[in-house]
């Protein structure tokens, strides 16, 4: 299907109400069919992954998929984010792949490349029609997101979350309103994504925070890594992780025009910090990670849920009797 520009109204959700924020640029939307809906992934920790939508409106200035874009010869600089690939027959395909009889119900991390709740979920709901075909297969699933969209779900997720495993990680990496409209120019505000986990935590899902990425020089200062946490465990987070920056070919020149354009004082540390390499020393990130833990086991962030929506446990198996 053809390309078409949108200026629509991304919707925010508070409190279950949708709040509507005019957008800061045109992002065009071009729908397309995909082949498959599960993507095998290698070295991240899970086996598959699933992305209804290529191409993130939040534009995070630090995001490691621009690295990606740049090895499929797209854009990984500022017009990142500014065309959505909408895989508008994903669901469809989802279901076919769920049900072939070599499928073994693993776990399928939804969000991994781009946000599954970004602006063009309220549109095209592609992301709930997913879960709502995971619920149906009773396949276990995880979540990333920054978006707070998310509770329009909360029927769909209490659903899934009492038939298969269910994990959802909010990224919220700094409360700090300077660096997060800077760093992440398209996304709600991390006070929102609070509220969010508190409305999905109150239901009873398991929903955690990941500190990612802690920014040298920006966002890793103690105070405001126990800013944080004190809000996660606040918000009722089931858990907390962090992680440090990590600048690929695609994400490090972009990443380094912000922090030149917003914080040109921090340029040569970066170049020091990051020369050769995409990951920093364990001198350089230890300690932070380290303070991120000492504050976790501080402040008591834990699963301290009233309500805990799981499956039912799997039949025991009997034994055959001689």
């Amino acid at each position: 299907m053809p390309a078409h520009l949108v200026n629509t109204e991304r919707l925010f959700y508070d409190g279950g109400v949708a709040l509507p924020e005019p957008r800061l640029a045109d992002v065009e939307y071009l729908e397309v069919e995909c082949k498959s809906a599960l993507n095998p992934v290698k070295n991240m920790g899970f086996a598959w992954s699933l992305n209804p939508y290529t191409g993130c409106e939040h534009r995070c200035a630090f995001c490691y998929v621009r690295a990606f874009e740049l090895r499929a010869d797209r854009p990984s600089d500022d017009r990142y984010g500014r065309t959505v690939r909408v895989k508008v027959n994903v669901a469809g395909v989802l279901r076919s792949e769920l049900g072939r009889r070599s499928w073994r119900k693993e776990t399928v991390v939804i969000g991994a490349a781009t946000d599954p709740y970004q602006p063009a979920e309220g549109r095209y709901r592609l992301t709930r029609q997913c879960l709502q075909t995971l619920r149906d297969f009773a396949n276990p699933a995880a979540m990333i997101t920054r978006g707070p969209m998310i509770v329009r779900d909360i029927d769909v997720l209490s659903e899934l979350a009492t038939r298969a495993e269910l994990h959802i990680t909010f990224s919220i990496p700094t409360l700090d309103d300077e660096i997060w409209r800077k760093t992440e120019p398209g996304t709600a505000h991390p006070k929102q994504r609070l509220r969010a986990i508190e409305r999905l935590t109150g239901a009873g899902l398991d929903v955690g925070v990941g500190m990612a990425p802690i920014l040298p020089g920006l966002s890793d200062r103690p105070e405001q890594l126990e800013q944080v946490v004190k809000a996660a465990r606040a918000a009722g987070a089931t858990g907390l992780w962090a992680g440090m920056l990590h600048l690929k070919d695609g994400t490090r020149e972009h990443f380094m025009s912000v922090l030149a354009k917003h914080w040109p004082d921090l340029v040569p540390r970066y170049e020091q910090a990051y020369q050769d390499r995409a990951y920093l020393p364990p001198s350089f990130g230890d300690k932070t990670m380290h303070e991120v833990a000492r504050l976790r086991s501080h402040h008591g962030v834990s699963d301290r849920r009233r309500v805990v929506l799981k499956p039912p446990p799997e039949p025991e198996q009997l034994s055959l009797l001689n």
